[in-house]
């Protein structure tokens, strides 16, 4: 049955909120002991979307994140913001309603970072998997990865459909046999059939989300804080002990309910604070991305999406002039970091030519490649690829009362529904009543965002007018309706360009007041895409780090510290290496 109570059309919309002016010096860091309602340790996006809707329910949270805000799994997604077609395969109903409906909703209240996306599906087969597919829905046992047939795709789709139309308005999906796909997609094998095309859709910075969904939280109540680059190190009877780590100062942090939301990371967590665990189960996957023309052309703008036969997805996606390809499931310890290796770029380049075989790509052309693990449950000799995607809380209580709470699982189009669920049962141990719905909350950006071309033409000549033409299309496209805010920051002083009309001095002195930067590669990898884009180069670096020294008093030494450390990160997690321009793949040693 559906479920009405969090219909799209069903929850009264609670009046926006604005997200306060930078402050006129970045927010402090920790000092002395403190004690608040709720502590969350966690700063993905299922701590953060917690963080925000605690807030707008007037409860007081501290979030602690050890990195920079949607640094760790958050930042290593797929950028697919979807209702999972293949768990109606695997008989997860329940997870594909509601990832259908949480991305309906995100295409409205996060419309400068959510839109449609165009998703296709080559099929060489007509019958494949017809018998086996629904034997496994019955059995509610998840998909070991069988090549999938036209005819089963068709069916998979059309009740995919059913679902999707519930609470949106996205196209149907459309199904061409040989002559209209090879019209479509040219440069596709001949050996593919058929093609099915359906609608999902895409997160073009999930990074942004993350920080827009902080400042709604702070907006809507200044008595809480967020305090990135504080790592949960100890739990005693004054609570969680902390430690900046920019600083290394210490201190502890009390609270009535404690929330896990470290992710993969959760029983690590559970560990450091006395209460071990072994709910987690994480696997690694790594993506590329590629500056190919002729691939980007080839794709027609759609995500190009199928199955490996061992069970893994497989996507070749444009995005940002650019096109990323992945991804990968392998089992992953989460004390070690995650990295995309050679042997997965080999992997990736044979995926392109199942598809596009005509159409060369090579090691040259990557300009970024990224890696994160997946929260996943443990779940026992299960293939990887087979785990699911839900997600569950455990709760207990300590000696001393506290309520411990533990995200296992979620993944990033649930954010929202994720955070409810874990909202609703903290406003069950406080016996506080919830006072907003978050369901039609508009998120940061999307407050107020104008609807077609006309009114969006009319938005940028009235908001941004001595904004140049690029520039208020990238501060547009980065921002949305905060865009204006950033450029009347960008108005008030002297301003020079970092990278062409991509960023400034200015705006970067922007993100270190209201967005929690404190170091050079939140700029270049979580607030930008630049780095994403290939575009970062060692002038680049300086230019930021020059940006930063004077809005957040760096001396000399650490402002070459800090760069060193930005260099080091993007040649480590993401393979580029800064010359006058930068460079990514190549040749293997």
């Amino acid at each position: 049955m559906e479920e009405q109570t969090n219909d799209l059309d069903g929850v009264q919309a609670a009046p926006a909120t604005i997200a306060p002016s930078p402050n006129p010096s970045p927010s402090p860091r920790l000092g002395g002991d403190d004690r608040t309602t709720v502590l969350i340790i966690g700063g993905g996006i299922n701590g953060i979307a917690t963080f925000r809707d605690l807030c707008l329910q007037g409860v007081d949270a501290i979030l602690v994140e050890r990195g920079d805000l949607s640094s760790g799994a958050s930042s290593a997604s797929s950028h697919m913001v979807h209702g999972g077609l293949r768990y109606l395969e695997n008989g997860e109903m329940r997870l594909v309603q509601e990832s259908v409906r949480e991305r309906n909703a995100l295409l409205r209240t996060a419309a400068h970072h959510v839109r449609p996306l165009a998703t296709t599906i080559p099929l060489r087969r007509t019958f494949s998997g017809i018998v086996a597919a629904p034997l496994r829905v019955l059995r509610h046992r998840p998909s070991a990865g069988t090549e999938r047939g036209a005819l089963l795709a068709k069916l998979g789709l059309t009740l995919y459909d059913s679902y999707s139309r519930r609470t949106g308005r996205l196209p149907r999906h459309e199904f061409d046999g040989p002559r209209r796909t090879h019209e479509r997609f040219p440069a596709m094998a001949d050996d593919i059939r058929y093609t099915a095309t359906y609608y999902d859709a895409s997160v073009g910075q999930p990074e942004r989300v993350a920080v827009d969904l902080v400042l709604d939280g702070l907006a809507a109540n200044p008595r809480s804080r967020v305090l990135t680059y504080t790592e949960a190190v100890a739990m005693g009877a004054d609570g969680v002990r902390v430690r900046d780590l920019l600083t290394g100062t210490e201190a502890s942090l009390d609270a009535d309910v404690i929330v896990n939301a470290s992710g993969p990371w959760a029983d690590l967590t559970g560990a450091a604070l006395g209460r071990p665990s072994a709910f987690m189960g994480g696997t690694k996957g790594s993506h590329i991305v590629v500056d190919n023309p002729a691939l980007l052309d080839a794709t027609n703008g759609h995500e190009i999406f199928f199955e490996h036969p061992d069970g893994r997805i497989v996507l070749v996606y444009p995005l940002h002039g650019r096109v990323m390809i992945g991804t990968t499931d392998i089992p992953a310890d989460p004390r070690e970091p995650a990295r995309c290796t050679d042997e997965e770029v080999d992997y990736f380049l044979e995926l392109v030519g199942l598809v596009f075989p005509d159409i060369p790509v090579t090691r040259e052309q990557i300009v970024y490649r990224f890696a994160g693990i997946r929260p996943l449950p443990a779940a026992g000799d299960a293939k990887p690829g087979a785990v699911s995607r839900d997600y569950r809380v455990e709760r207990e209580q300590d000696a001393s009362g506290r309520e411990l709470v533990t995200i296992v699982g979620g993944k990033w189009t649930t954010f929202r529904a994720l955070g409810e669920r874990v909202t609703d049962e903290i406003l069950g141990v406080l016996d506080l009543p919830r006072r907003r719905h978050t369901l039609r909350e508009p998120i940061g950006g999307a407050k107020r965002y104008p609807r077609g071309p006309e009114r969006r033409a009319a938005w940028l000549d009235e908001r941004l007018a001595g904004v140049p033409e690029p520039r208020r299309e990238v501060l547009f496209a980065r921002y949305g309706t905060r865009a204006q805010q950033v450029a009347e920051h960008c108005a008030a002083g002297p301003d020079e360009p970092i990278a062409g009309t991509e960023l400034t001095a200015r705006e970067v002195d922007f993100l270190a007041r209201a967005e929690h930067v404190r170091r050079v590669d939140d700029v270049l990898l979580r607030r930008t895409t630049l780095a994403f884009t290939g575009r970062v180069t060692a002038a680049v670096v300086d230019r930021t780090a020059d940006a930063l020294a004077g809005t957040l008093a760096w001396s000399p030494e650490q402002r070459a510290a800090e760069v060193e450390r930005a260099v080091a990160v993007l040649e480590d997690a993401h393979g580029v290496r800064l010359g006058s321009t930068a460079t990514c793949g190549g040749p293997r040693d």
